[in-house]
């Protein structure tokens, strides 16, 4: 345990960040048009480079009231309407989307050294697509789902297990796939502003905006690091 602050600071100074002379190059010159595509780019580049869990995307959501939460999900899909996860309409976060929504989402690739940030706001797709893809979903999931009750007070572990084992079992049961959680709900970010953050081997860094315009076309420019 490091008890001393000023050993903490050095400590954390001393942590290793980027393999710099194994970044990838970034030319935002070649940018395509669309954020969409390069995010894609990034994307089928972390997942080439063996990144853990690169789908991973961390999502920001303020309630009416500015109480902030932050949590990390999975990407369920990327079309015209946003960025897509998925998670139950009774859940923190869409409770607070629910009542505020402008969210922000952000995926980091720390072996490319690449950053991407989204802010926008959030629309739920309706019943049709959070019923495809809770079936999408394996057994173990679709039973997560199933038994909800999302950041509520556990009393016993336990009575999470047995939850969790009772709504399996249902699950398993199912062939012919018409079980459902009626709230599950798939949401799309759909972005006004994407930033994509590169570190160089120089230790310098390189940050590009893209901004959606009135008429829904982006821009791109480069921004100060």
């Amino acid at each position: 345990m490091i008890a001393d602050p000023t050993d903490l600071r050095t400590w954390l100074r001393g942590l290793p960040s980027f393999e710099r002379d194994r970044l990838p190059p970034f030319d935002p010159d070649d940018a395509p048009a669309d954020p969409a595509d390069l995010f894609l780019a990034w994307l089928r580049d972390a997942v080439g480079a063996g990144s853990t869990a690169p789908h991973a995307m961390n999502l920001a959501t303020a309630d009416a009231s500015g109480a902030v939460a932050a949590r990390t999900l999975i990407l369920k899909d990327l079309d015209a309407r946003g960025w897509h996860f998925a998670t139950g309409s009774h859940s923190p976060k869409a409770a607070a989307l629910a009542q505020n929504p402008n969210a922000a989402m952000t995926s980091f690739w720390p072996a490319l050294g690449r950053q991407v940030r989204l802010a926008g706001t959030v629309q739920d797709l309706g019943e049709e697509a959070g019923t495809a893809d809770f079936l999408a979903r394996p057994p173990p999931s679709r039973a997560a789902a199933l038994v909800g009750r999302q950041s509520e007070p556990l009393e016993d572990r336990q009575d999470y297990w047995d939850a969790y084992a009772a709504a399996l079992a249902r699950v398993e049961a199912d062939i012919d796939g018409v079980l459902i959680a009626p709230e599950w709900r798939v949401y799309a970010l759909a972005p006004h502003t994407v930033e994509f953050w590169a570190a160089t081997p120089d230790a310098g860094q390189i940050r590009l905006r893209y901004r959606r315009s009135t008429d829904q076309a982006w821009t791109k420019g480069l921004i100060w690091p």
